[in-house]
Order: C-alpha cells, then structure tokens, then sequence
C-alpha cells in the first residue's frame, strides 16, 4: 500500500526531530570540550558566548522533547549563528576560523529549517559579513588573534567534525528518500499494470474481456482486409450454464467457467483470440484463414470439446454449446456487424436444438426482423384481447368416452387471420411474453372449466401446458393458485402439461416449485414423450401422473415390429409406474384399435375432434357426452 500524506507528514516530523537531537548533542559536546578550554586560557568573551550557546541549545532539547519540534529547530540555527557571529566579531573578524562554520550551519539549516526561514538566515548571514567588512573598515572594531594556531587547528577540526556529520545525515536522507521515492514508483507502476490488465482482461476466466477481445478482432480484419484473407466471428453460447449455477452454487459455475475457458484457448491456435463476452457468452476470432470453408471443422472441434465431462469441486459435469458465426467480409466488412450477425446466428443453434453451430446468412436476418414484428404483434395481442382457446377433447381408447379436453391457444391477429402456434409460441417464449400469454391462457382455462361446470355439462379434467421459461421467469405455482382461486376451479379438474425439456433442468428450485404445484391437488403430465431426454428416473424424482406418447410414434404405428416395439415400450413403463398414458395424432381407427390392444388408455386426436372454439367444442359435448 503507497504511503498517505498524513503518514508520509509524520515520518517527515519525525525525522527532523531525530536528527534535532543528534546535531545538538555532537554540538553541545564540541562547545563543552571548547567551554573547557577557554576557561583554562581565561578567555572571558568566549566563555560567555558557549556558555550561553549551550543554555540555548539545552532549551532547544527541551523545546523538542515537549513537541515543538519546528520551534526547537529554529533556536538551534539561531542560537549557533549568533554564536559564530560573537566568536567574528571578538576574534580574526572574516579571517577567523569561526567563519568555516557558516557553511556547518547552512547544512544543517537545511536538513531542520522551513525554506522561508532558510532563505532569511542566508540574508541575515550575508548582512553579518558586511557589517564585520564595514566595522572593520571604519576602525570600529579591530581583528584580534586570539588563539595560537594549535588552537585555531582544534578548531577547524571540530568544525569540520560537526560539518562532515551534517552532510553524512543528509546524504543519508537523502538515499533513503531516493529509496523511498523509487519503491513509491515502482508501487505506481505496479498499480498501472494491475488497472491496465483489469480493464482488458476478465478477472474469473482470465480471458480478454470484450474491450481487448473487440481490438484484438478488429486489428485481425484489417490484417485480412489487407491481404485477402478470412477471420470468423464466433459467438459461443453455453447450454443450460444456468441449471449448473442453480443446482451446485456459484462458486462452483465460477470454476466451471474457468475450465471452459482453458478448453476454448486450447482448442484454437495461439494466433486466434478467445475472449470472454460476459455471462456464459464467449467470443472466438479465428485469423488469417486462406478458406472460409475452414470454419466448419473449428466450430466441430469446439462443439466436441465442450461436451467432454467437466470435473469440478469432485462432481462429473456435462454441457454443451451453440456457435453463431460470421465470415469477414462475406457477412459484413467490420466488428460490429459480424458481432451483430454472429449474434443471430447462435439464436438460430439454439432455436434449432442446441449443441449445434450455424453460419450467418441473410435469411437470418429476415427472420429475425419476422420474429421481431411477431413479439411486437403479440404484445398488441394481449392489450386487444386477440387470443382464444380452442379445446380438444382427449377420451377413453376402448369406449370412446371423453375424459378430459387440452386448451390450445390461438391468435386471431387482425388484418391476418389466424397465426399458427409454430410461428408465435418460440417467438413469445424467446422473448419472454410467453410469463404473460401462459397466465392468460390458465385463467381463461379454468374460468371456461367453471362456466361448463355451471352449465351442466359433465365433469373432465382441463389440460393446460406450460413453458419452460414461466419456471425460470415466472412465480409459477402462485399464478396456477391465483387462478384456481379466483375461478374457483377445483385442482382436482386440472392438468399441467410439461414437456421432458422443462424435466430436465433438474434444479432444487424447480423441485421445490414442482412439489408446491402437486401439493395443490392437481395432475401432472408429460407431454410429447420420447421426442426429448426420456430420462426414467425423473418420472419417478417428479410425482409424474400421465405420459403423453408423441405423435411421431403414433402415426408411424403401422408401418413396422420396430415402430410398434417403441410405443409398446412407452406404455409399459408407463404401466408399470402407475402412470396414465395417452396417445396423441390419432388419425384413423386400425391405429386407434392397436393402441388399445398394446394398453394406451386414452387417446386424443383429428379420429375424434379437431381443436375446436368454445361454441363448436359445446356442441361437440352435446353431442357425444
């Protein structure tokens, strides 16, 4: 830590009062053994002036041992000026050896003494020689030989003694002030380096942050703007980073963090830059490629390496990634448009299942500005009250009995008509909307499930899905509480509908807000099984109620042993768990038949009812409950 003025101040003060008290006792000591001297010569004059020299610098001691350090320092000069003025003007006048005291007294002046009253006593030491030339001159004093030349010898020696201890102090001072002045520069120069390397590099990955990543880049372009060659953006994106923090801690994320970032550097050449973007977001520049082709077995190379297992803090951690890329200058001639580019790109990886990387073209773009109408259109949406729900019933296989109707959301926009749920549910869930549309679509379930209660229609359970991102963005279970409350609907006749996606975030949090949703009263189903990460043992972890067999299945039924073999194997697990499994696409009646026979226990699909609007849907009821 570099010194503070008020402890740099103190050291000063200190120091000035050490070398008081030295100075002053060698001092004191040479006008003693002096003192002694004169009386044996009788020499009266002399012996009064040391005699009253010392008694000044005795109160010089005095005045510094009670604190007052600068008054003590100017009596010493003083007293021994007045001193060396007295032995002038009694003795040789500007012949006298009292004369070599005076640089002495300088000296010392300077080590003790503020600068004011150093420059006064240079004026008031010139005066004194004029006045000792001028006296001498007008005949009003006279020079007189005191002392033999052994004395004049004893005293230069002491003179010289007291001089020569001044100018050691003060060389010493002054290396030691050098020393210091040196130590203070190199803290300087050690703080610059860690300021400079802290605002260019990342102090968890110790990678360049986005500042000296973005230089870096940048000088690599214009190097390929000069001689015809290619650098690659990529944007790298870590898949479910966020389950990692949310199940393990930060502390572990952070180490998990480091170790991709030493993954990355490895799997580049040391040419290329690896820089860190912020969050779980990494930026790599691939230079001077001859090819743009190239790209293609870099972005497989760092795809294969991140989904290696991490060890960290002794647990086996597995993830993966998505690259966004941009070629310069096929897909833009500067930074910030790569950038730009790069970014949409790995939306689409992750859009596209993740674990994947995707080269920027401009269809992208036009996607993107699509997806953009479409957020601002659903926002639009919900302050118009441009959504409905259509129902489709879902019923018992082998009697045909309705048991229960899924709520699927529309979107009658105006001016266009009906927008498909393909095009409107990634948009809304990318962007968040989906918190807003999936609250709407609960409350409007159950308030419908309670108006066809009231209307006597028979009892059925009201399926309802759900999105990954209102587990993550939203207060799930008090928005499924508020709207049970506030329709009234018992939680009994509701069903949530997740997708193996959403099980597999596996955190204590969605734990926790899973068994709160349970503890209501209500089902849970899985819906779209097979297609994702059918992971057994999460049935089990998550008090699962129903299996919901995917389509794709179903409508490849007939065409083989293996097809069937699958769906056999789903409503056995199913079966042997206690779950209810119901088979979803249901076309045509040989498929309906054979799932009966395989034991599906329910069915949903166009072989009994396209999703219907609320009017269409009551007829439906009236007609076949």
């Amino acid at each position: 830590m570099t010194p503070g003025p008020d402890t740099v101040d103190t050291t000063e003060t200190t120091l000035r009062q050490r070398r008081l008290v030295q100075i002053t006792s060698l001092t004191i000591a040479a006008l003693a053994a002096l003192l002694i001297h004169a009386l044996i010569d009788g020499d009266i004059g002399s012996v009064v002036i040391m005699g009253a020299g010392i008694a000044a610098l005795l109160g010089c001691l005095l005045l510094n041992w009670r604190g007052s350090a600068e008054a003590a320092n100017l009596l010493l000069i003083v007293a021994v000026s007045v001193m060396v003025t007295g032995f002038i003007w009694l003795g040789e006048g500007l012949h006298d050896s009292a004369l070599l005291a005076l640089p002495a007294i300088l000296i010392v002046a300077g080590l003790l003494i503020q600068p004011r009253d150093f420059v006064r006593l240079i004026v008031a030491l010139v005066l004194v020689g004029i006045a000792v030339a001028v006296a001498t001159q007008m005949g009003w004093r006279t020079d007189t030989q005191r002392y033999t030349p052994l004395d004049q010898a004893v005293d230069v020696t002491i003179i010289l003694a007291i001089t020569g201890f001044a100018v050691w102090v003060m060389v010493g001072d002054l290396n030691r002030l050098l020393l210091r002045l040196r130590d203070q520069v190199d803290r300087y120069r050690e703080a610059q380096q860690n300021l400079t390397y802290a605002s260019q590099y990342d102090t968890l990955t110790q990678l360049p942050n986005r500042i000296l990543g973005r230089s870096r880049i940048e000088q690599a372009i214009a190097h390929a703007q000069r001689n015809g060659t290619y650098v690659a953006l990529m944007f790298v994106d870590l898949d479910n980073f966020r389950s990692v923090n949310d199940s393990f801690g930060h502390t572990v994320g952070d180490d998990f963090l480091r170790q991709v970032a030493q993954r990355l550097q490895q799997a580049v050449r040391n040419a290329d830059v690896v820089s860190r973007q912020g969050g779980d977001e990494f930026l790599i520049g691939i230079t001077n490629m001859a090819q743009g082709d190239d790209i293609a077995s870099v972005a497989g190379k760092l795809l294969k390496t991140i989904s290696e297992p991490f060890v960290v803090a002794g647990a086996e951690l597995t993830t993966s990634c998505s690259i966004g890329i941009a070629l310069f200058p096929d897909n833009g001639p500067d930074f910030e448009t790569l950038l730009g580019n790069a970014d949409i790109s790995v939306g689409h990886a992750k859009d596209a299942g993740r674990n994947l990387f995707r080269l920027y073209d401009e269809s992208m773009n036009n996607r993107l500005q699509e997806n953009l109408q479409i957020v601002s259109g659903l926002r639009q949406a919900l302050a118009r009250n441009e959504f409905e729900l259509h129902y489709q019933p879902v019923v018992d296989i082998a009697s045909g009995r309705m048991t229960g109707a899924e709520a699927l959301i529309r979107w009658n926009r105006a001016g266009q008509g009906m927008v498909s749920p393909a095009e409107f549910i990634p948009a809304a869930e990318r962007s968040g909307l989906i918190v807003e549309i999936g609250e709407w679509v609960l409350e409007e379930a159950c308030r419908q499930m309670m108006a066809w209660k009231a209307a006597g229609y028979p009892d059925f359970v009201i399926a309802v899905n759900l999105s990954p991102v209102q587990f993550r963005r939203g207060n799930i279970e008090t928005m499924v509480a508020s709207a049970l409350r506030h329709s009234g609907l018992e939680p009994a006749f509701l069903e949530l509908e997740l997708t193996e996606s959403t099980l597999i975030q596996d955190s204590e949090k969605f734990i926790q807000s899973l068994q709160r949703l349970k503890a209501l009263g209500l089902s849970i189903a899985i819906d779209d099984f097979g297609t994702g990460y059918s992971n057994l043992s999460y049935l089990q972890r998550f008090a699962v109620d129903k299996l919901k067999i995917d389509q794709s299945f179903v409508r490849q039924l007939m065409r083989g042993p293996k097809d069937q073999a699958i769906v056999s194997a789903i409503i056995q697990i199913a079966s042997a768990l206690q779950l209810t499994t119901t088979a979803e696409g249901i076309e045509d009646e040989p498929i309906r038949k054979r799932l009966a026979e395989l034991g599906c226990q329910q069915a949903q699909g166009y072989l009994f009812s396209r999703p219907l609007p609320v009017a269409r849907f009551e007829a439906w009821l009236s007609a076949n409950c």
